[in-house]
């Protein structure tokens, strides 16, 4: 009996992944999204869902339509992860809105990220074949947005447009600047191809298109760059209105991103990681996009933060990351500790000199500029 066991045991190991531990999430958890009509929200739906049927995981989505709505409940502990666009690299950056006093770079960390394709949708009616076209039509901003807002910057830039070519349209969120471009009130709307709501443009009178972005225009690209240095050419061949036959030509980012703080537990980390991989099949066909949180794509880099330790323990398992990811992390780990000590360093400087709270995001665009050159 005693040798049966031993061959028993043996056999078990030899044989592997065939036989490991599914993965082990707890009862229930809190996750931070975008507001609902954005992929980013039904992606997490989805994910959400084949949790709740795999393991019996009950997940709450909490949405929000600006940056700082969907960062701090992660910050705080009420939610134990965040589906993040690009914001995520503004909040390890100390950019925009994180560099007030109050914020300040974030010590944060990637589970997976999609990969993803953003780009101006335009309105079919509008007469807009270019990005340069846009000049005197109706744009919207988002408050409180900079992942969007910068995005939708770079896309005017390779048109060689600024917002002051166009006519701002202020609205409070990412889900709010879809809805108006379904309802006619702006002309444009930056967005990733596959939210859900542009395909009720794409179905409307008023039809919808992208504006496109040759990858042959050197001088756009160029100026893209100048704006925001983490984009680059792509070719969409999905989501509203477009097809294989008819890509469009937009640029590449990752969205969204499931993110945690550094300091989040590594062996739940590795769970979750697990178990985004076992349910792959549940969720993989629930939106033109899930299917692309294949781990053999949402979990390389680059990303906008390094990978959590749990998610790398995974991912080298499945042998999905290599020394090329791990080199990528530890150069994006050495920048994020180089962004935090000079925020601590302009922060006592800033003391000494007697600057204000209001005057403090100058201080530190100035400082940081000079210190991390």
């Amino acid at each position: 009996m005693r040798h049966f066991i031993k061959m028993t045991a043996a056999a078990a190991l030899a044989a592997g992944p065939a036989f490991a531990q599914e993965a082990e999430l707890p009862r229930s958890m809190l996750w931070a999204t975008y507001d609902v009509g954005s992929s980013g929200y039904a992606e997490a739906s989805a994910i959400a869902d084949a949790f709740g049927k795999e393991y019996g995981t009950r997940v709450r989505i909490m949405p929000s339509g600006t940056s700082i709505g969907r960062l701090l409940p992660l910050k705080t502990g009420r939610v134990q992860y965040g589906w993040l666009a690009n914001e995520l690299y503004f909040a390890t950056e100390a950019l925009f809105d994180f560099s007030a006093r109050e914020w300040g770079p974030q010590d944060l960390r990637v589970v997976a990220g999609r990969p993803s394709t953003f780009g101006m949708a335009v309105a079919g009616d509008a007469g807009i074949e270019a990005l340069s076209d846009i000049a005197g039509k109706r744009v919207p901003r988002i408050k409180a947005n900079p992942s969007i807002n910068i995005k939708v910057e770079a896309l005017l830039a390779f048109g060689g447009l600024t917002w002051d070519d166009v006519e701002v349209v202020e609205v409070p969120s990412y889900g709010a600047a879809l809805k108006a471009l379904v309802d006619g009130q702006v002309d444009v709307a930056g967005s990733t191809p596959t939210a859900s709501t542009l395909y009720e443009m794409e179905s409307s009178s008023r039809g919808l298109d992208w504006a496109p972005m040759p990858k042959d225009n050197a001088d756009g690209w160029e100026a893209i760059i100048s704006v925001a240095s983490f984009f680059a050419p792509a070719t969409a061949t999905q989501g509203a209105g477009i097809t294989e036959e008819d890509p469009a030509q937009i640029f590449a980012v990752r969205y969204p991103m499931i993110t945690v703080y550094a300091d989040a537990d590594a062996d739940e980390i590795y769970n979750f990681t697990k178990a985004l991989d076992e349910t792959y099949d549940i969720y993989a066909n629930a939106t033109k996009a899930t299917a692309r949180w294949k781990l053999s794509e949402a979990g390389v880099t680059p990303a906008d933060a390094p990978f959590h330790p749990g998610a790398i323990r995974y991912l080298e398992e499945i042998g999905v990351w290599t020394e090329k990811d791990a080199a990528w992390n530890e150069a994006r780990l050495d920048r994020l500790n180089a962004v935090t000590e000079a925020w601590d360093a302009a922060v006592e400087a800033a003391l000494d000199e007697g600057v204000s709270d209001k005057d403090w995001p100058a201080y530190w665009s100035e400082y940081s500029a000079e210190a991390l050159n």
